[in-house]
């Protein structure tokens, strides 16, 4: 494992992108971390290693004696929150988790198991009707609501809060800090401010309370191991907020593949967990569209949780921006 026999590189879109990776000194030091974090469960690494590097994470593959694979993967400081918080989801939600089989928070550390075929995958692979999507978005919302009495146990792990009552001032502090606006573009948005706070006011009078939001729960981002089961993973552009502000992502991809018409069942199956104390379906459905919107503000704040980049550049900066003006639009009609 120290001295790797082959490694494949794939820099994917990115083939600038400033990893610790590229020292030596760090390569040596992580690789020896996954033996003894592998020779600690009685396993040993063999073959070699596929290492993909990206912006915003180190990820490897490390082929395993006696079974499949296991990932190490390793965060940005601003995102090292990922192994403890995976580790406390594994005590607080283990059907909807992976265990990890190390963490090392002061590192961003985390060695996981296989989580079986990516939901991706699946998809490529054979026809999946809308009602797989809505069971697993009604398992990841009720997983959500599980999470409620772990939201300041969350946040106390390094998740970032963007709790609902101050969305609009997240969005005012990502604003003033945007450098990839336009001077049209910043207008536009600073004019936004008032409707902003609206919207953040308006959300937290439903009483829903704030939980886990995954921030980017696509079809490359959970699992599927056995028909009807999904496994979330991937935390690191995770927040503290509103959870509806998690639906915009799998629901865009799902109207992709199948259309608009998808929405209104997606939105069903994902509202059953937070019906009751007085909210009417009406309630839940505006709620639905205002977080729609806002989600904007977590997919913002998770391009600026990059490696550093010795040269100052700030690499998410552009798309950081493009989520922004996202909370010019209007959501679909079918949620709002």
């Amino acid at each position: 494992m120290r001295q790797a026999q082959s490694v494949i590189l794939d820099r994917g879109a990115y083939p600038d992108a400033v990893t610790p990776w590229e020292r030596e000194t760090w390569r040596v030091s992580a690789l020896a971390w996954v033996e003894d974090g592998l020779a600690a469960h009685g396993l040993r690494g063999t073959g070699g290693l596929r290492v993909r590097l990206r912006p915003w994470s180190v990820l490897v593959r490390v082929p395993v004696e006696g079974r499949s694979v296991v990932w190490f993967k390793a965060s940005p400081p601003a995102a090292a929150f990922e192994g403890p918080l995976t580790a406390a989801l594994a005590r607080w939600v283990p059907e909807d988790v992976l265990e990890p089989l190390a963490v090392d928070a002061g590192r961003g550390w985390t060695l996981l198991p296989d989580g079986g075929d990516l939901f991706r995958d699946l998809l490529a692979r054979e026809p999946v009707a809308p009602r797989v999507w809505e069971s697993l978005l009604g398992r990841y919302a009720r997983m959500q609501h599980a999470l409620l009495p772990h939201a300041r146990e969350i946040e106390r792990l390094g998740v970032p809060a963007a709790r609902t009552r101050d969305l609009s001032e997240v969005f005012g502090r990502l604003l003033d800090g945007a450098s990839a606006l336009s001077p049209d573009e910043r207008a536009r948005l600073d004019a936004l401010r008032p409707r902003a706070a609206e919207w953040s006011a308006e959300l937290a009078a439903l009483g829903i309370g704030d939980t886990l939001d995954h921030a980017d729960l696509h079809d490359g981002q959970l699992f599927c191991p056995a028909p009807g089961r999904f496994t979330f993973f991937d935390w690191g552009d995770a927040t503290v907020s509103h959870p509806f502000c998690s639906l915009r992502i799998p629901a865009e991809r799902a109207v992709d593949r199948y259309g608009p018409g998808v929405l209104p069942r997606l939105v069903d199956a994902y509202l059953e967990p937070w019906t009751g104390a007085g909210r009417t379906a009406a309630d839940l459905r505006h709620a639905v569209g205002t977080a729609w919107r806002l989600s904007a503000l977590g997919r913002a704040a998770s391009w600026g949780r990059m490696f550093p980049d010795p040269s100052g550049v700030a690499p998410g900066a552009g798309q950081s921006a493009r989520w922004l003006l996202e909370l010019l639009n209007d959501p679909p009609r079918a949620v709002s």
